[in-house]
C-alpha cells in the first residue's frame, strides 16, 4: 500500500477509535459518578443548567475521556503510520483540541476545567502517544 494512503487510513481510523473511546467514557460517566440531584444530562439545555451544580468530581471522567481518546488516537497513528510517526499524531491532538474548543463554546464549564482540559488533554496526550509508541525523532 502506498505510504500516503496508509497514513491517511491510519489517521482516519485512529481518530475514529479515539472518538469512540471518548464517547464511551462520556456515556458511562454518569453511571460511575452520579450526577447532581435533579440534573438532566440527556439534553444540551439540561447539561448547561447542571453545570452550576457540578462538583470537581463530575469533571474527572470528561477530562479522562478527552485525554484518553486523544492518547489512543495518537498512539495508534505513531504505531501504524508508514511515515512521519512523530508528526502525524499531532493531527489527532489538534483535531481533538478543536473539538474541545467547540465543546467549551457550546457547553460552558468552570474556568479551571476549561484551562486544564484544553492545556493538558490534547497536545500533551499526542506527545505521550508518540512516546509510548517507542518512536523517536
Amino acid at each position: 500500500m502506498h505510504p500516503a494512503l496508509r497514513n491517511t487510513l491510519v489517521v482516519i481510523l485512529s481518530i475514529l477509535a479515539g472518538g469512540l473511546l471518548n464517547g464511551m467514557i462520556i456515556e458511562i460517566s454518569p453511571k460511575l459518578i452520579a450526577p447532581p440531584e435533579g440534573a438532566d444530562l440527556t439534553t444540551e439545555e439540561g447539561l448547561i443548567a447542571a453545570m452550576k451544580m457540578m462538583e470537581p468530581k463530575h469533571f474527572l471522567l470528561p477530562f479522562l475521556a478527552h485525554a484518553l481518546g486523544t492518547l489512543l488516537a495518537a498512539w495508534l497513528i505513531a504505531k501504524f503510520a508508514a511515515t512521519r510517526q512523530t508528526l502525524l499524531p499531532y493531527i489527532a491532538g489538534i483535531l481533538f483540541l478543536i473539538g474541545g474548543i467547540m465543546m467549551v463554546m457550546i457547553l460552558p464549564s468552570p474556568l479551571w476545567f476549561t484551562l486544564s482540559d484544553l492545556i493538558l488533554a490534547y497536545l500533551p496526550m499526542a506527545w505521550l502517544g508518540i512516546f509510548l509508541s517507542g518512536k523517536k525523532r
